[in-house]
């Protein structure tokens, strides 16, 4: 894996901080290494750093915060969605600050993310687990907050071959609103599959990544992106 060296140095160096998480945007240098398309974006550690992040971005942009000690941003209101200018940034970035304080008040904040907003799809999870008894392995299933709720999953052993990538994207309940159910359009098997193979040639080479997470993948009619991810080390 041509990626690995560089993935292994983003890995070492958060372990050297004393962190067992790689925040956002680490999660996601990770995944771009391996040619894995991910949303424009820019960390940010003021309101001026951040306005000019959206300018050179365009609007509307995502405002997310950065933390290693908040896994879950959404379910402290630490993400804001579709902002339009400098002024909804600004009343977003004082929401999600307070909201912090008292959701999560002994985190560590280290930024934000300001990032270009992904067009509507199909959104799905692809993700990676090291066993302690079988080792590397690959998750697929419908995304969003739906996996907690339904569990519609499919697993395999990493590496992964194009064939058993396809194989996890037809098992799954949820297949059909890939494949126009209901009058809507057909997906990009191809692009998931990639993603699938990528993510089990990354836990397969790089030990040190206990789970790695993209969720969602947001999958149009061509291409996917890479919405969110993160990653625990062990």
């Amino acid at each position: 894996m041509a990626e690995k060296a560089a993935i292994e140095k983003i890995v070492k160096e958060t372990l050297s901080l004393g962190r067992k998480t790689l925040i956002e945007p680490e999660a996601k240098a990770v995944i771009s290494l391996a040619s894995i398309p991910v949303p424009r974006h820019k960390v940010v550690k003021d309101m001026a750093g951040a306005v000019e992040a959206a300018s050179e971005i365009g609007y509307p942009v995502a405002l997310k915060l950065i933390s290693p000690d908040i896994l879950h941003k959404s379910d402290i209101g630490g993400v804001a969605l579709g902002i339009r200018d400098a002024g909804e940034l600004e009343l977003n970035w004082s929401r999600i600050i307070l909201g912090a304080a008292d959701e999560a008040p002994a985190s560590v904040i280290e930024g934000f993310l300001i990032e270009e907003m992904a067009g509507q799809g199909t959104e799905v999870i692809v993700g990676g687990i090291r066993d302690a008894q079988f080792g590397p392995a690959v998750m697929f299933g419908l995304g969003g907050v739906a996996v907690e709720l339904l569990k519609d999953v499919a697993f395999r052993l990493a590496p992964v071959s194009r064939e058993e990538a396809f194989d996890m994207i037809s098992e799954v309940k949820s297949y059909p609103l890939l494949t126009g159910f209901r009058g809507g359009s057909h997906k990009d098997l191809d692009a998931i599959a990639d993603v699938i193979m990528k993510i089990g040639r990354i836990m397969e080479g790089v030990s040190a990544i206990k789970e790695l997470e993209i969720n969602p993948l947001v999958v149009y009619e061509r291409g996917a992106l890479a919405v969110d991810a993160r990653a625990v080390l062990g």
